[in-house]
This record gives C-alpha cells, sequence and structure tokens, in this order.
C-alpha cells in the first residue's frame, strides 16, 4: 500500500470496509463528538447496536482503542462493553476474551493529581481528569489557560517522569513505553486480529503512531475531522460520516 503523504489534505473518504480486516476505532471525536465536559460523554442505543453489527460482521475483529480508561470505557459504551475488544489509557491496559492485562499504576501519578488538581481549582474552566493510568488536564472552556496548562504538564513530566500527550484542548500525563500504536500491534498479535491487515479511525494527535502502525501491518488510517498533516491515508469529516461508514459494514 502506498505511504502516507503527510503534508496531503486527505480530501477523499475511506473505501467501503473490507470484510477481511481487522477495525480499531478511537472513540471521542471519532465514534462521539468531543464536548466541553468528558465525564458527560455517553453513547446512544443506535452506535452501541452498531458496533455489534460491526463486529459481527467482521468476525469480532473489532477493538475500541482509546485514551480513556477501562472503567470509563465501561461506563461509556455500557452493555455492549463486555462484547468488545478494548484497548484503554493510550495501550496501557487491555480487556479482551475475558483477560484484562495492565501493569501497577505509578504512584507519581498521585502526586501529579494533587499539583494538576490544585491548578485546575484555581483556573475556572479548566478541568482535572485522573484516569488509571494517566492525569489530565482540559482547557476547552478556558482557552487562554492552555499554555500556563501545557507549560505545567511538561514541568511535571520532567519531574516524574512522565510521557506529556497533548491532545484536542487538553494535556495529559501518561507513563512511557506505550501508545495506539503499541496497542494496535499487541491485539493484532493474538486472534482474531492476526492475520487480517489493520484500519484505524481516529482524530486526534494521539491518534497518529495509531495511524503509523496500521500503515506499517499493512493497513491503514483513518483521520476524522479537519484536514491536517497527518500519518492516515484517508479522511471523514465527523463522527456522523464515521458512523454512515460503519453502516454500510454492517448491512
Amino acid at each position: 500500500m502506498q505511504e502516507a503523504d503527510k503534508t496531503a489534505n486527505h480530501p477523499s473518504a475511506p473505501p467501503p470496509v473490507d470484510r477481511g480486516v481487522s477495525l480499531f476505532l478511537d472513540l471521542d471525536g471519532t465514534l462521539v463528538d468531543l464536548i466541553d465536559r468528558p465525564d458527560n460523554v455517553t453513547t446512544d442505543t443506535e452506535l452501541r447496536a452498531l458496533l455489534l453489527a460491526a463486529r459481527e460482521r467482521l468476525d469480532g475483529r473489532l477493538a475500541i482503542v482509546s485514551g480513556r480508561s477501562l472503567t470509563q470505557l465501561d461506563r461509556i459504551l455500557g452493555p455492549v462493553a463486555p462484547h468488545l475488544a478494548l484497548a484503554g489509557s493510550h495501550g496501557a491496559e487491555f480487556r479482551h476474551q475475558g483477560r484484562i492485562d495492565a501493569p501497577d499504576r505509578p504512584r507519581a501519578l498521585d502526586a501529579v493529581a494533587r499539583t494538576m488538581g490544585a491548578f485546575a481549582d484555581r483556573h475556572e474552566g479548566v478541568l482535572l481528569e485522573v484516569k488509571s493510568f494517566g492525569v489530565g488536564l482540559h482547557y476547552r472552556m478556558a482557552q487562554e489557560e492552555g499554555e500556563a496548562a501545557r507549560a505545567l504538564a511538561r514541568a511535571l513530566g520532567r519531574e516524574h517522569g512522565l510521557f506529556v500527550q497533548e491532545g484536542h484542548d487538553m494535556v495529559e500525563l501518561r507513563p512511557t513505553g506505550h501508545d495506539k500504536g503499541f496497542a494496535i500491534r499487541h491485539l493484532m498479535a493474538a486472534p482474531p486480529f492476526a492475520d487480517a491487515p489493520p484500519v484505524f479511525v481516529g482524530d486526534d494527535l494521539t491518534d497518529e503512531a495509531g495511524f503509523a502502525m496500521a500503515s506499517a501491518l499493512g493497513g491503514y488510517g483513518v483521520l476524522v475531522g479537519k484536514a491536517r498533516p497527518s500519518a492516515a491515508l484517508f479522511r471523514l469529516a465527523g463522527p456522523p460520516m464515521v458512523r454512515n461508514w460503519l453502516k454500510e459494514l454492517s448491512i
């Protein structure tokens, strides 16, 4: 497959999903719209049914690959969560075929959470998000605080040896050694995903490692949202278009 042109705008929609691929889907900004308060994100009945139908068409080769923790994914996905392979916390934790794989939570994250929490308390509109393997600051409602939030994260990252992950109007600290590319490679090493080329759909800078890994393993990435330089080969304009694309698969 042709290597992605990282300067392209990727104006073309992806081809219909081949039923011989493994499909990996980001959640926020890909399947559901980004909102001001991440804790309020949920999925509707239609999306849940669509995910189950797509999974059936792909003989089980569908996984959610998210920066959210497994606990958050369970809450957001509701009753369909136990039926899907899940990679949470940017590839730090997995649940697949009833088995959970996760390292110990670094104690440094507790200290980071206290410092970031104090920052959020001092700046109206900034929200703290504490996850199993990450701590983030969301400044979607306080854009003027973005630079200070990122500077704080960089300082804390250096102090505690944590990775600084920037995203849409947020910055997060998490352990090093894993990302969404790692998550895809990990899942691709086991059935039912093995030997089926991966397709990864995501919207954020955090998804670039996943796009690159999908291409490296013989598949491709699909960028969701506005055009920008990316390792993805194709683009869909937003979550509604992703749903329509999945509906074609489930027919």
